[in-house]
């Protein structure tokens, strides 16, 4: 063997005890390795939830989020980032890039039940699952423009309850209590023009009893108006709007403390002598006729016993501590009834 072949093999003997010995120290410290690589992975993917993709902690659950129309992905992700919907606007838009909707978002109103994650609110963006669910509201018969602005406002997010009042006082009687359901980000108009649709809607209902009648629809609710808060069955309502149509005729006045509540939110038991004396054009002690506009929205009921009241010679009527409604044909008998069932 010459020395070349020599100087070769112990070259490659001296490789394989290299490679032997570089092998068992691999094996040695593998399990460091392993143990180093899934720290720093873990470390990696914990920071990476924490400042990119979990809720913040200020999330608006429950509220409406708006995404602008013809707004930018990054305008849109820098405002997402500032109302406090995702923690990073970066994280947002790559995710949004990556499903293939950086040019197509869905603008609107977006509504989130529950605090959600980046990859969460990029996909409900970027095919639109807006969230919105329609709220169930009720409005009581009898109600009036002011109640129903704090009842709305207090449930729709883009309800605003001044110019609510605004449009709607003009129209006060003609919006019908019922219960309603609009999407939470309804505005005013939509309210409005929803409410305003059902009682038309009611009035064809008894449009022959209004024909029929001796009195002009405006009359009609007004009066309705006053009988919904004076009774509370469609007996007693026909009968009081009966009794009331015959003061109007005799010309006398009215007499009733619910127009006084609607002024001064004042109820039978706290009116003053003053307030009975008050130069104002709803007090119904000092005017004869029906008050100038309706007090309420009136209950279809109380819309047909003023349009097909109960015909009677009753002047006067009164409800005993019982709800039980007594009528009287002079105003000697309606002292009588008043000592006998109310004390006084």
């Amino acid at each position: 063997m010459d020395r070349f072949t020599k100087w070769l093999q112990r070259f490659f003997d001296s490789s394989d005890e290299l490679q032997s010995d570089l092998s068992q120290r691999w094996r040695l410290h593998a399990n460091r390795r392993t143990i180093i690589v899934i720290l720093v992975v873990g470390s990696l993917a914990t920071f990476s939830y924490l400042y990119f993709i979990q809720p913040p902690d200020s999330f608006p659950v429950d509220q409406l989020v708006s995404v602008p129309e013809g707004a930018s992905l990054k305008d849109i992700s820098v405002g997402l980032q500032s109302g406090g919907v995702v923690r990073s606007a970066l994280a947002f838009r790559v995710l949004v890039t990556l499903l293939g909707h950086e040019r197509s978002v869905h603008a609107g109103d977006y509504l989130f039940k529950e605090p959600k994650d980046v990859f969460s609110v990029a996909r409900s963006i970027s095919i639109g699952a807006y969230g919105l669910e329609p709220v169930k509201i009720r409005i009581p018969e009898g109600a009036t423009t002011r109640s129903m602005a704090i009842i709305y406002g207090s449930r729709l997010s883009r309800f605003d309850p001044q110019k609510f009042l605004a449009e709607a006082q003009p129209m006060e009687g003609y919006l019908f209590p019922d219960t309603y359901f609009f999407l939470p980000n309804a505005t005013e108009d939509t309210v409005i023009k929803s409410m305003r649709q059902n009682f038309d809607i009611q009035e064809a209902s008894i449009a022959p009893l209004v024909a029929s009648s001796t009195h002009s629809l405006a009359d009609i609710v007004t009066m309705a108006s006053i009988v919904e808060r004076e009774a509370r069955n469609t007996q007693d309502r026909r009968m009081i709007a009966g009794v009331l149509w015959n003061r109007i005729k005799k010309g006398m006045p009215l007499q009733v403390d619910v127009t006084f509540l609607y002024t001064l939110g004042k109820g039978t038991f706290q009116l003053t002598m003053k307030d009975l004396t008050a130069d104002s054009p709803y007090n119904t002690y000092k005017n004869p006729g029906l008050p100038p506009t309706p007090i309420g929205s009136p209950s279809l009921d109380s819309l047909e016993a003023a349009a097909n009241p109960i015909k009677s010679d009753y002047l006067f009527y009164l409800a005993d501590n019982s709800g039980v409604t007594h009528y009287s044909k002079t105003y000697a008998q309606h002292m009588q009834y008043k000592r006998m069932y109310l004390g006084n």
